[in-house]
């Protein structure tokens, strides 16, 4: 799933100090008596003031925090005072007032001390010339660069790796169901070729045009994302010279502590997921060091009153924010409910349990909270807690929510039941209030707006077919066969979107009223960028079915890009699919590679690649593998035991 691009903002620089030389050379001698005597006055008003504020500032950790019906989650509970009307505030009585106010006098006059010690090292300062003073601020600089590197070159604990099965193999017995994975290699051969020569190093291509290309959920910085999302789907498809070519450019080249504004949700679900799944796949323990990098910097995006995330986060400065036009500063289901699987194995791989923490606080508040109709609002403000805008879709801004729930049961070797339970209650109050029949009998998922449905389906939403295919086995009642059979009735339905055009590719979005089923309508809903949503529902159900109906669809598809998507620089989107003399959009998305071209190959490929009982796929198809508990027991890694 991808967020709508916004315009990125201007921001803000502080100017450097000036070392240079002063306007006035033939005043040089009283400027620096004056610059001295200022700035020493300056210094010592500071550390007053600072000294004075440290006994005479109220005391913050006495006033309550404002309440929003979720102590238990917002506020850190303390042993020592377990029960406490206000955990964190420790009263203090008797014997233990005298040794308190003995410490307080300790401190007044360590901070004494550090007064004088900080004029007298201002004084001293002072004395340097310009020169001087920059040579130990570049010092300082460098020391400070070197700390960093050694940082991120620390090597991480040793975690034993999952018992991974089926990451080679898969060869199709029949001749041609081999060609045809064949010819899917191929065109994943020729996408990145064409943007290893014409884009390499920028986030995607533009194919036509012959040049690299980005939108702002990557910021304003080259992070190599086509490279980083393709890795595993090159892994697989067995061209190592090219995965070992992708590698080495992210050895050399990718690096987080650039001043850029990116989306939490998709450099998760691409970068982190993508490399996460490399190291997996590859062993190469690169792609694990670059991820836990990754993460650290994505963490101050959970600094909101709630612990809900921005959905922007400056990768240097870590300043969040939200999407400008999402329902009065809330964030996003979708984007905030697709963390899970990479923050659980990022916690697995580390021993840190700081990202486990953070997604299972995201669990347990949404679990506190009323929902209309049992239904998930897309809107949550991560300020008041409160949900915003009360619109609920499976498509845009709600899928992947209900992905992760199901998965990180899955994950968990299905010991998650706290997961699978929010899943459950879920995807009942989906198929009560959302999944309707047209009249000419095809399955939909519409749109909860204001209080009435929208008879209206997006191609993100396809991806439900094998979702509830995935669910199917351990649904409540025995309720398989019919979740199984739903899935099967979105797919024939997704199937009918693409069967309807005149390029036999799915629009953006289709409505059901009246005469009109599985058509888009508006001009704007026309378009085909490039999605695997519809494909990874036909890969799911074969998986679980093995109905060749399957496979027909997905080659009928990969036919279809083949002939109208791709262009001699790569593959692009087209603007209107019931036009039969297309316009190319001249994007090669990142997802086409890491998705499409994945999910197409695995459709063609044996089930003992990639096994689904021993793997699962992120939202953005990069497989990480099942925690096994016999696997996963380490000590020091509470996200796991």
């Amino acid at each position: 799933m991808t967020t709508p691009a916004l315009l990125p903002l201007s921001g803000r620089r502080i100017p450097p100090l000036n070392l240079g030389p002063p306007s006035f050379p033939h005043h040089r001698a009283t400027l620096r008596l004056s610059e001295k005597f200022i700035l020493l006055l300056i210094l010592s008003a500071f550390i007053t003031l600072c000294f004075g504020a440290f006994f005479f500032l109220p005391d913050s950790s006495k006033h309550k925090r404002f309440d929003l019906g979720l102590e238990d989650v917002l506020i850190p509970h303390v042993d020592a005072n377990r029960g406490a009307k206000n955990p964190g505030v420790f009263l203090i009585h008797g014997p233990d007032e005298h040794r308190h106010r003995e410490e307080e006098e300790r401190l007044r006059n360590k901070i004494r001390a550090d007064h004088e010690k900080a004029l007298e090292e201002a004084k001293e300062k002072l004395k340097k010339s310009r020169e001087e003073i920059r040579a130990e601020i570049q010092t300082e600089k460098n020391k400070v660069v070197q700390e960093m590197k050694t940082k991120e070159k620390k090597p991480l604990p040793p975690v034993p790796i999952p018992n991974l099965t089926g990451i080679n193999g898969g060869d199709p017995e029949s001749s041609d169901i081999r060609k045809k994975r064949e010819k899917i290699k191929e065109m994943m051969k020729h996408a990145w070729d064409n943007y290893r020569i014409y884009g390499w190093g920028h986030n995607e291509l533009r194919p036509i045009a012959r040049k690299g290309h980005s939108t702002n959920i990557f910021g304003s910085s080259q992070m190599g994302a086509t490279i980083v999302d393709a890795l595993d789907t090159l892994y697989i498809m067995g061209l190592l010279d090219e995965f070992r070519d992708g590698q080495k450019w992210i050895e050399d080249n990718l690096d987080f502590s650039v001043n850029s504004e990116v989306s939490v949700f998709e450099v998760n679900i691409r970068f982190i997921g993508g490399l996460l799944s490399a190291y997996y796949l590859s062993g190469e323990e690169i792609f694990k060091i670059k991820a836990v990098q990754l993460a650290e910097k994505l963490l101050p995006a959970f600094n909101t009153p709630t612990g809900i995330p921005w959905a922007m986060v400056n990768l240097k400065s870590g300043v969040g924010r939200n999407w400008g036009w999402a329902s009065a500063g809330s964030s996003i289901l979708a984007e905030f409910g697709t963390l899970h699987m990479e923050f659980v194995h990022l916690s697995y791989l580390t021993g840190d349990p700081v990202y486990y923490k953070k997604v299972m606080h995201i669990r347990k508040l949404l679990q506190k909270m009323d929902r209309p109709n049992g239904l998930y609002p897309n809107y949550l403000n991560p300020r008041t807690g409160r949900w915003g805008q009360y619109h609920t879709s499976v498509g845009g801004l709600g899928d992947s929510f209900y992905e992760y729930l199901l998965k990180a049961w899955l994950m968990s070797d299905k010991t998650d039941h706290e997961a699978r339970k929010m899943y459950d209650d879920a995807i009942e109050a989906i198929e009560k209030h959302l999944i309707k029949k047209s009249r000419g009998g095809l399955t939909f998922i519409g749109e909860w707006k204001n209080g009435h449905l929208e008879k209206k389906m997006g191609h993100l939403a396809c991806f439900a077919g094998g979702m509830f295919a995935l669910g199917a086995d351990g649904s409540r009642m025995d309720k398989a066969g019919h979740y199984l059979e739903l899935g099967a009735e979105i797919a024939h339905t997704c199937h009918e979107s693409y069967d309807r055009t005149a390029l036999k590719l799915g629009p953006e979005s289709f409505k059901f009223d009246g005469a009109v089923e599985a058509v888009a309508v508006r001009q704007a809903e026309k378009y085909y960028i490039l999605r695997p949503e519809v494909i990874e529902t036909y890969w799911y159900l074969w998986r679980f079915t093995h109905d060749p109906r399957y496979r027909r669809w997905g080659w009928e598809a990969a036919l279809a890009i083949e002939k109208y998507c791709r262009v001699s620089g790569g593959f692009s989107g087209v603007k209107d699919v019931y036009s039969s003399t297309p316009t190319h959009d001249d994007v090669q998305q990142s997802f086409f590679l890491a998705e499409t071209l994945k999910y197409l190959y695995l459709l063609f490929s044996g089930d003992d690649l990639l096994p689904l009982d021993h793997w699962v796929f992120n939202t953005e198809a990069h497989p990480l593998p099942v925690l096994h508990l016999s696997n996963t027991t380490l000590s020091g890694n509470p996200a796991v035991l």
